[in-house]
């Protein structure tokens, strides 16, 4: 059995770091709405984590296709979770501009 390859470990890891992101947008609305002081423990975490595994990421990932993937993750999950969570419009203006963040990160990693 062979290790994983330093690059899909960067991968995996931007992947986690961009899941966290979520987590942390996830636990800010939670803190919002309840102001219970667990979520203030799970955004601190969860962010570290996030901006912990982008950097081990760009060791192998260069920065503008990381970041710009990273923040596509960030960016489109939120609005998901805001969706499918907490009810949130799904208008379709929202979800054309939603697939054009999705696109702009992948187009981004197409000619990086």
């Amino acid at each position: 059995m062979s290790a994983l390859s330093p690059t899909l470990l960067a991968w995996i890891c931007l992947i986690l770091a961009g899941i966290m992101e979520i987590a942390g947008v996830f636990s800010m609305k939670k803190f919002s709405d309840t102001n219970n002081k667990i979520f203030l423990l799970a955004i601190t975490f969860a962010f570290l984590m996030s901006f912990g595994l982008l950097s081990v990421a760009m060791r192998e990932i260069p920065m503008s296709s990381a970041y710009a993937i990273w923040t596509g993750i960030g960016a489109g999950g939120g609005v998901i979770v805001g969706i499918v969570l907490f009810g949130e419009s799904k208008s379709p203006s929202k979800l054309f501009f939603l697939l054009l963040v999705i696109g702009s990160s992948i187009g981004l990693k197409l000619v990086g």
